[in-house]
């Protein structure tokens, strides 16, 4: 069973509480917690309250600018949400207790956005587990950020690895629409793009996108057979050199395109994700999703709209999630998608 409890008020201790309820008093498992920014002084509070509170023991979070539940979206208020899988076969890692390779076939993760080459982290963490697979999301804050995994820390990446014998399924959703073409870099330096398949890049780009200036530029990934890529910020541009720089370090050879924010497109692929996997798991028992900052009410108009999708695909099923600064799906560091996860 998976239970799940989200609310929202004053003090930590009157979310806790009403979380608290719902969630009773399960056999065992292990708890997911997510708690906006206005409480993260109080994390080590909430972490304390929801082990006496619950008997659960083994917890893993984030904080984040935004917190999700089933129905529910909190911002810019002191917000929480839980839930408890009542799994067996996991363990939960950090800095100090490293993961077990022996037994770890999939893990949930969260790290912090300014540790030192993340995407790296998240490389080589996957590496460590059997399938390949991690989910999650760097944790985001306007004050400092805080991850949970059996403790308060900060800094690297942390979570919750979990055995064959937890039966899982994901997808990752796009929040882009790509412009016509693909372009090989064919002069480069770091991050910063001199020719796009000889040309000056920004003709090139200028000739794509026309008068758009909402613009991003997609990194596509290695293999997919969906047309799957990282989207990243264009973060300068030289007329006089016809230069352009991007948020990532890119290599002579690389492909990329470009691509802008779309609601409809969004919401459209959101749909189709959650479709696939309530085909490929018709009675899940609880769900994670994770969704860039940059999603939610800002590019759907409305709160919890997100969450409206999710739902009319899976129904009432025990969701909980938070708002990234960046989406962990398989080896990868993502901006401006969707994960959405499912126990079986």
């Amino acid at each position: 069973m998976f239970r799940y409890g989200h609310a929202a008020a004053p003090s930590w201790r009157e979310c806790v509480s009403a979380c608290a309820e719902r969630l009773g008093r399960p056999a065992g498992g292990l708890g997911f917690v997510y708690f906006t920014d206005a409480l993260v002084d109080s994390a080590q509070s909430i972490l304390d309250s929801l082990r006496e509170e619950t008997g659960i023991e083994d917890w893993v979070g984030s904080v984040g600018l935004g917190v999700l539940a089933t129905g529910a979206e909190y911002q810019e208020e002191p917000a929480l949400v839980a839930m408890v899988a009542e799994v067996e076969k996991f363990s939960v890692f950090n800095g100090r207790t490293p993961l077990k390779k022996d037994g770890a076939h999939f893990a949930v993760v969260h790290a912090d956005p300014a540790a030192p080459d993340v995407a790296g982290l998240v490389a080589d963490m996957a590496a460590k587990v059997a399938s390949g697979f991690l989910v999650g999301g760097l944790s985001s804050s306007r004050q400092r950020t805080v991850q949970i995994a059996n403790a308060v820390l900060s800094g690297g990446l942390s979570g919750a690895a979990f055995a064959p014998q937890v039966a899982v399924a994901t997808r990752l959703t796009q929040g882009c629409v790509p412009y016509p073409g693909r372009f090989r870099v064919t002069e480069c330096e770091d991050n910063i793009i001199a020719t796009l398949d000889g040309r000056p890049a920004l003709d090139v780009l200028q000739e794509t996108i026309g008068s758009d200036r909402q613009v991003l530029v997609g990194i596509p990934v290695p293999g997919s057979d969906t047309g799957d890529y990282t989207a990243r910020n264009l973060t300068g541009v030289d007329p006089r050199s016809k230069l352009i720089a991007i948020g990532e370090r890119v290599e002579p050879g690389a492909e990329i395109l470009f691509c802008k924010r779309d609601r409809a497109a969004a919401q459209a692929d959101l749909s189709r994700i959650a479709g696939a996997l309530k085909q490929q798991m018709p009675q899940p028992r609880g769900a994670l999703y994770f969704s860039c900052l940059a999603r939610g009410e800002h590019m759907f108009g409305r709160r919890g709209a997100e969450l409206d999708v999710i739902r009319h695909a899976l129904g009432d099923v025990p969701l909980v999630g938070f708002f990234c600064n960046g989406e962990i799906s398989r080896d990868r560091l993502y901006g401006y998608t969707g994960v959405l996860t499912l126990f079986h």
